[in-house]
């Protein structure tokens, strides 16, 4: 009995002297978000954590198989590339970074725009539950994870999302909507997540968290606060929401965005939607509340960025828009200034994915230069 007692004891002193992690792993079997981040992305969890057996099945084992053999190449093929294209051109930044129809893509946003303390991201995708692979059922794993599989192909395979496809599949099974996506690349990036949580976005702007029924008029969303290595907290913010001109005017995601302050702004694979009348709000929106853009050429269209307003580099090769989007997306304008002034692009990225065949565009803006939409 004395014995036991005195292990009894032995236990508590090393739990109270444990990071509180630890402590409430240990006393009420919670997975903290970093762990189920780290097991969702094939990666091993920290020690003592309650989702230290699933990683001993072999459905898990071979998701993580998967996901190292995808992210090296990926790693090699792009990513790498990028964060060096950035680091050379990329030269002044704000902490902010909006991401319009981005869907769940935080890897490219944070290949582009490392170390922002904000990232705000939006588009169609469910924003789904908090994952929690405590309550996912033994025989469940493996189902799911290929799942997450599948719906990460297509940005593993050609860098970007079929935004169609994937309002399908991220509502289906257990690990449902755009957060287990969030969750993979925030691990396989090498940040730490301290806090998610489901929020609502009201329609003035405001941000609460979920606690019941969404309000009508309101937007599901989710906020993850996150670290990189031993850097400060940086925060990032995932809204379903409609970005087009009739959504928009009950939404409260510019009203939000607007209280931000002045950020960057990266758009890929946007589906040429803000060459449309019917995206105008959102692209006057990037045009007069952004300090450094970087898109391809399915963003903003180049009639709208001003030149005496905008310092704008070419990089890459401008060739027609795929064959799904109309002929009108293609810019006369664009083929002239690539024509004379690109340069040269190592890496693949939007539709147009093949090295030799993408395009990116970076327009700074000129200092003292006035906020303009106009074309």
């Amino acid at each position: 009995m004395i014995k036991a007692m005195r292990l009894s004891a032995a236990l508590v002193a090393v739990l109270l002297l444990a990071p509180a992690s630890a402590w409430a792993q240990a006393t009420t079997n919670v997975a903290t978000a970093d762990d189920n981040a780290r097991v969702i992305a094939g990666m091993t969890p920290s020690t003592g954590s309650p989702l230290e057996p699933l990683t001993r099945d072999a459905s898990w084992q071979a998701h993580a198989k998967y996901f190292d053999k995808a992210w090296a190449g990926l790693e090699q093929r792009q990513l790498s590339k990028i964060k060096a294209w950035s680091a050379k051109n990329v030269t002044s930044r704000k902490p902010v970074l909006f991401y319009m129809f981005s869907g769940p893509d935080f890897l490219y946003a944070d290949a582009f725009f490392q170390g922002a303390s904000t990232y705000v991201l939006s588009g169609l995708e469910p924003v789904g539950k908090v994952p929690d692979l405590v309550a996912l059922p033994a025989r469940s794993l493996g189902g799911e994870l290929r799942g997450l599989q599948q719906s990460l192909n297509s940005v593993l395979s050609f860098s970007f999302f079929i935004t169609k496809k994937m309002k399908t599949e991220l509502r289906d099974g257990r690990l449902t909507g755009t957060l287990p996506i969030l969750y993979t690349f925030l691990a396989r990036s090498g940040k730490t997540i301290k806090d998610a949580q489901l929020v609502t976005l009201n329609t003035d702007g405001t941000v609460t968290p979920t606690t019941g029924e969404i309000p009508k008029g309101a937007s599901p969303g989710a906020k993850i606060t996150f670290s990189s290595g031993s850097g400060a907290d940086q925060t990032l913010y995932y809204f379903n929401t409609d970005l087009s001109d009739s959504g928009l005017k009950t939404s409260g995601f510019l009203a939000f965005c607007k209280g931000l302050g002045q950020g960057d702004s990266f758009v890929k694979s946007a589906s040429y939607l803000m060459h449309s009348d019917n995206f105008a709000t959102v692209r006057d929106f990037i045009v007069q509340n952004t300090a450094t853009l970087v898109q391809d050429d399915s963003g903003v269209p180049l009639r709208f960025l001003e030149e005496k307003s905008w310092r704008i580099s070419a990089f890459g090769r401008y060739l027609n828009p795929i064959s799904i989007f109309s002929r009108s997306t293609y810019q006369p304008k664009m083929r002239e200034l690539f024509t004379k002034t690109a340069q040269p692009l190592d890496f693949g990225i939007g539709y147009r994915w093949r090295p030799n065949e993408s395009n990116l565009l970076l327009a700074v803006r000129e200092a003292g230069a006035r906020a303009d939409a106009k074309p």
